[in-house]
């Protein structure tokens, strides 16, 4: 048995060195600048240790602005799109024409360059002085007024940013959400009819119960990758994210970096571990209640 584990430990040697390299080493090291005040890349030289960084970022507008933006991406679109797939792939399921055209055609959307995808959303919504837009055309049309979604209003940029997350995620959700609903065995669908059960009666004590695993396994990836939001949100709004009122988490500790008032890692670092602890924390959470809710 002892021979056995050193050759398991022996195998997983290379992927294991490879997580401390890439991964756990650059954790421990922005963890350690997070606390540096003043760390100067080039000199490698540092004026103190403390919480100042810390205290400097969560008094700062600009990352409060961010985290508000992050925290609102992530309450609408996580739910919005899982139930959108749940939908969508119950459609699916129960149609047998045409079905692997429609889940080609839904699927298209995540083989797509998202900047490529965000610069299609930005020329439909953006509001010139050429041109409304595709979809203020359509708002006009019904008797409302134009809005520009894109140098306008904070809720319109925030209704454009959610609508292409939604937009870009939902793919990957509906090619889950077809296979789990695929893999629940017939017999409990066979049982139910002679049953006489309802349709909805059948859906929520058979079929949602038995996706349920891959449904909190949406719900948590869903959670990590909105609050890692960046391209998407250059891709509509520009680089200036700032100036604009749309930066989220992960753009403030690029702008940190490498933008024009950047050079400030420990400030980065700071907020870097900011988001680490926040996602950490609402993945646990997500665990928790998936032990209670999760069908085994």
């Amino acid at each position: 048995m002892k021979k056995r584990n050193w050759k398991a430990w022996l195998y997983l040697l290379p992927s294991l060195l490879f997580l401390g390299a890439f991964l756990v080493y650059p954790l421990i090291d922005v963890f350690v600048y997070s606390f540096e005040e003043g760390y100067n890349f080039a000199s490698q030289t540092y004026s103190g240790t403390g919480l100042y960084n810390y205290s400097y970022v969560l008094h700062d507008t600009y990352f409060l602005q961010a985290v508000k933006n992050t925290f609102l991406l992530v309450m609408i679109t996580v739910p919005v799109s899982t139930g959108l797939a749940l939908l969508i792939s119950l459609g699916l399921s129960s149609i047998k024409p045409l079905r692997e055209l429609y889940q080609t055609i839904y699927f298209l959307p995540y083989v797509t360059n998202t900047l490529a995808v965000g610069l299609v959303f930005m020329i439909l919504f953006q509001k010139t002085e050429y041109t409304d837009g595709l979809v203020n055309l359509l708002i006009c049309s019904l008797g409302g007024s134009a809005v520009d979604f894109i140098d306008g209003p904070y809720w319109a940029k925030m209704f454009v940013l959610c609508f292409y997350t939604v937009w870009v995620v939902l793919p990957f959700k509906i090619l889950i959400l077809t296979s789990a609903l695929a893999s629940v065995n017939p017999d409990y669908y066979k049982a139910a009819r002679v049953d006489g059960t309802s349709r909805r009666r059948t859906f929520f004590r058979i079929t949602l119960p038995m996706i349920s695993p891959m449904i909190f396994y949406l719900v948590i990836t869903g959670f990590i990758g909105a609050f890692k939001a960046y391209s998407d949100v250059v891709a509509l709004f520009g680089t200036d994210l700032n100036t604009a009122g749309m930066n989220t988490i992960v753009g403030y500790v690029y702008d940190m970096l490498y933008g024009d008032g950047g050079g400030y890692p420990s400030y980065a670092s700071a907020a870097a571990i900011l988001l680490f602890a926040i996602v950490l924390t609402i993945t646990c959470i997500n665990l928790l209640v998936s032990r209670k809710k999760v069908h085994s």
